[in-house]
């Protein structure tokens, strides 16, 4: 599932999650495993069906691994240097954030149907970023409740479980609107369609269509994974 240098980084997150603690190892495991599970359903069906859309697919490389994990390997990194509740909240709600996002992908791109803009209610295409479904925003709440009951039966505070999950499904519709207005995208002029690929598929070259030059899929799921994370924080009541 991840390339060389995507390992690297997993295993890097993965051991500050084990000097934080054992619950802290243990959920991002069950996050792994769960988030493994589900890339591999389906999987041919969702890649023909989005391989002319998204630029990063296949394994996961590091930038990928970060943009997902990195605010959670921050708060285990946190809670080492200067212990507080305020890390254990980031660190709930900004992987529910990523997990929903996760399963709201995997399973909206499979069964969900055809995706609208989260913004304009337009039809668009199979795996475009902003593109919802009712049922992948079903599967986006089961991703965020499901971290944050793994985090509560890891006897981690319920409050804070609770306002991990919440978080992290903020932080995926935060997601999908932010990959609807200013996540950058591009045009293939040889396909006449949209895409987020450099290299479309048919081998031309794409050009910017809209959207922040800098704001690829990866930081907005940088952005959107702090959001749920210090969303869970403010939720959670660690304001001192």
């Amino acid at each position: 599932m991840l390339t060389t240098r995507g390992a690297v980084a997993a295993a890097v997150i993965g051991v500050l999650a084990i000097a934080a603690g054992r619950s802290w190892a243990a959920l991002v495991v069950a996050y792994f495993i769960a988030a493994a599970s589900l890339s591999r359903v389906g999987r041919r069906v969702k890649e023909e069906r989005t391989a002319s859309i998204v630029a990063n697919a296949g394994s996961r490389d590091a930038a990928q691994v970060l943009a997902n994990g990195g605010v959670f390997a921050c708060a285990a990194l946190g809670t080492l240097v200067r212990p507080d509740m305020h890390w254990l909240a980031l660190a709930v709600g900004s992987l529910a954030t990523s997990q929903a996002d996760t399963w709201a992908t995997e399973i909206g791109t499979f069964i969900g149907g055809e995706p609208r803009s989260i913004v304009t209610g337009r039809a668009v295409a199979t795996g475009s970023s902003g593109g919802v479904t009712v049922i992948g925003t079903a599967a986006a709440l089961l991703g965020a409740l499901f971290v944050g009951i793994v985090a509560a039966a890891l006897q981690m505070p319920v409050g804070t479980a609770v306002a991990g999950a919440v978080g992290g499904f903020a932080g995926a519709m935060l997601d999908s609107l932010l990959g609807a207005t200013i996540q950058l995208r591009r045009w293939c002029d040889a396909c006449n369609r949209a895409t987020e690929r450099r290299i479309h598929v048919c081998g031309g070259v794409t050009r910017v269509a809209g959207g922040v030059t800098w704001m690829d899929n990866d930081m907005v799921n940088l952005i959107s994974t702090a959001a749920g994370g210090l969303l869970a924080v403010v939720l959670a009541g660690y304001s001192t």
